[in-house]
C-alpha cells in the first residue's frame, strides 16, 4: 500500500492557497471548485503551478477539517478573492508514497503512523499530501500516486 518510508529534511516551498475549515464529510464537494479557483488566479496572474496539487492539514478530528490545498509556486500570487500565498515549511519530515484511489488514504495514513511509531518517531501537529498522479492520469486507481508528509519532533 504505501512505499518504504524515509526521513528527509524538506525545503520551505512558497505556494498559492484556499484555507477551508469544513465539516469533514464536505471534503469531496470543497476540493473540486477550491482546486479549480486557485488555477483560476494562477492562470490569471500569470503563474504556472510549480509542483503537484496538494492539501495541508492543521488539525483532523472526527468531525471537522482544517486545512488549505493549493499547489507550490515560484512567484508569489497576489492575494485573490480566497486565494492567498502560503508555505509548506523547512521541516525534518518522514515521507511515503501511497499507491491505489484516495478512498484507501486513511488506511495508508494508518500503516504510516504505525511504522513511525515502530521507529520511535514522534510526529509534530500537521501533515501533508502532494496528489503526484490521480485521476487526470487515467481511471486505474492503482497507478495513482500520493505522497504522504508528517513533520517530526523526534
Amino acid at each position: 500500500m504505501i512505499e518504504p518510508p524515509e526521513i528527509t529534511q524538506s525545503s520551505a516551498r512558497q505556494t498559492a492557497v484556499i484555507h477551508l475549515t469544513i465539516p469533514r464529510e464536505e471534503i469531496q464537494a470543497a476540493m473540486g471548485p477550491a482546486i479549480t479557483e486557485v488555477l483560476s488566479v494562477l492562470g490569471a496572474q500569470g503563474i504556472a503551478p510549480a509542483g503537484p496539487l496538494f492539501d495541508r492539514h492543521f488539525r483532523m478530528d472526527e468531525g471537522t477539517f482544517d486545512f488549505e490545498v493549493g499547489f507550490p509556486v515560484e512567484t508569489p500570487v497576489t492575494a485573490t478573492g480566497r486565494v492567498h500565498a502560503g508555505e509548506l515549511p523547512a521541516a525534518r519530515v518522514a515521507r511515503t508514497v501511497y499507491h491505489g484511489g484516495y478512498e484507501g488514504l486513511g488506511a495508508a495514513w494508518g500503516e504510516f503512523d504505525s511504522w513511525l511509531a515502530a521507529q520511535g518517531h514522534t510526529p509534530a501537529a500537521g501533515l501533508w499530501e502532494c496528489f503526484l498522479v490521480g485521476p487526470e492520469s487515467g481511471p486505474d486507481e492503482a497507478d495513482w500516486r500520493t505522497e504522504l508528509v508528517r513533520p517530526l519532533t523526534s
